[in-house]
Formats: C-alpha cells, structure tokens, sequence
C-alpha cells in the first residue's frame, strides 16, 4: 500500500488515476504491481464576501488602497484561513457634491445664511445636497456704501483694505475720509489672525493614507496639506513621509520523492510552485517563492 496525503483548494487531480476530486475523503486505486495506492485528500473551499458602500466623491477601499471615484462593483482577491482564493466583491454607490454661485450687490450690509456681511468680497458656505454630500454655496456679494461707515473685519495673516489700497498685518481701527459731493468716512475695525502649521512623520509599508487629505501615497517624501485652523486661518499640515517596500525571493529546487522546504517546515510531494509571507528587515511583507 502506497498512501499520499494532499490538501489542496476546491479540487486535487489524482496522477495515478487521471480523477479529479472536490470533496474530501480516502480514495484507493490499483497500482499495477499487486498492489494499492491510497489517497487521503482534504478539499478546503475558496469564499466569497460581498460588501457594500456608500461614500461621497471618492472611496479608498481599506483591503486594496486603491481610491474610486465612480459608482461600480470592484473585486480584490486574497487568501482565506485555509489557504485558498478570499473573493471580495464591493458594490460601490459614489454620490456627488455641488455648488452653487449667485452674485448679489446691496446697499450697506447684506445677510446671507443668517450671517451680516458688510465688505464687498467671495463668501462661501457648506451645507448638505439631497445626496448627504457637500453643497458649496459661494457668495460674489458687491456692498455700496454712503455716509459714515463703520466696518469690522477679520482677515487671516494681512488685509487690504478696498476702500484705501492699504495692506495691514496688524489688528486695530484704520479710517479713510473721501471729500467728494457727499464725503464718506469709513472706519475700518480690523482683527488679524493667524495661520498656523504643524509637522508630522510617519514610517509606512507600500502605501500610505494620510488621515488629514485621504490620499494614499506610494513613496517617500514630503508632502503639504493646508486645511483651516479654529480662526479660520490656514492650517498647513506637512508629512515627513517613510515608505518602505514589501520584498520577494525565489529559491529553485529539485528533489526525489519529496521536499521539507525549510522556510515553513512544509513537505512537499508534488512538483510546483510553493509560497509563504513573512516580514523582510523593513517590517514589511517578504514573499518567499519555492520553485521545485
């Protein structure tokens, strides 16, 4: 009696017999030399997972990285804890932000979303879309002015001043007086405030997705992303970015009968191409290949 033990995924076809089998079990076969060659055959079985997601303008999929802008079923495959293909099917709804401009002029001041403008300038304001995603309102408000006009300003960092051209870098209370057929005074009650930054470093491996612009990035380096701040000044994040690499070997062997590849103490009785993951001396995924 010759006795073989195999595992394999979905399906195994038996050399001594030509069958191909897709459920586990013991299996026998006549050898030709009055005798008998049994199989012992463990089947495990691929999966299928499908998932489903809703996000606005673009989606980065936490199992690929890889960052969709449109409405569609992805797929990414993988192994599962046997060993065999994991299929996952993602059904991707990707819905839209808009925008909205409308230009306004008005006498003296001008409220737009319950808020009172009393400069000339582009105002915006974010509000939700029937779809939940982002709609920008944006405000090209021209503001006339007569008599004595008071206004308050706050500005990010410096300021000029329409009515007189002056730039200012500082807070305080600047008048302008134009003598013409109906003189106007206009005092200018102004707070500067500032920007601000900060720096950050991280190590990654292959990829990187930073949590403060949802990019993924591929390669080292240093990257800017500017944002807000609680002033509503800018806010400049900058990233001093590590990538390091996943890695691959190949190592060719041929023997007789059988092969304990030293790597995963695994035997091996068929010819093949065998793999197995570990962590190369960047911390990241080393993928070793056994051609036999």
């Amino acid at each position: 009696v010759i006795t073989t033990n195999i595992t394999a995924c979905d399906s195994y076809t038996w050399p001594f017999n030509g069958l191909t089998y897709t459920a586990s079990g013991s299996y026998s076969y006549p050898n030709g030399n009055c005798g008998v060659s049994v199989l012992n055959l463990v089947i495990n079985h691929s999966t299928v997972t499908n998932l489903t997601a809703t996000s606005c303008d673009s989606y980065t999929w936490s199992l690929s990285g890889q960052t969709y802008t449109q409405s569609g079923t992805y797929t990414f495959t993988s192994l599962n804890s046997f060993g065999c293909t994991q299929t996952t099917n993602l059904n991707l709804t990707i819905k839209h932000s808009t925008t909205n401009t409308s230009s306004v002029t008005a006498c003296n001041s001008y409220i737009w979303n319950g808020i009172t403008y009393t400069q000339s300038g582009t105002y915006t304001y974010t509000s939700l879309n029937t779809s939940g995603c982002t709609q920008t309102n944006t405000l090209n408000l021209t503001l006339n002015f007569s008599s004595t006009t008071t206004v308050s300003v706050t500005a990010c960092d410096s300021y000029t001043w329409p009515v007189s051209g002056i730039t200012y870098t500082s807070s305080g209370t600047y008048n302008n007086t134009i003598n013409s057929a109906c003189p106007q005074t206009t005092i200018l009650n102004l707070t500067i405030r500032r920007s601000t930054s900060s720096t950050a470093s991280a190590t990654a491996c292959d990829s990187y997705t930073w949590v403060a612009n949802g990019q993924t990035y591929t390669q080292s380096g240093v990257y800017t992303y500017t944002s807000l701040n609680a002033s509503g000044c800018t806010y400049t994040q900058t990233l001093n970015l590590t990538v390091n690499h996943s890695s691959t070997s190949t190592t060719t062997v041929t023997a007789c009968d059988s092969y304990t590849w030293p790597l995963n103490s695994q035997t091996y009785t068929n010819s093949g191409t065998y793999s197995m993951t570990s962590l190369n001396s960047v911390g990241c995924i080393h993928t070793s290949y056994l051609v036999l």
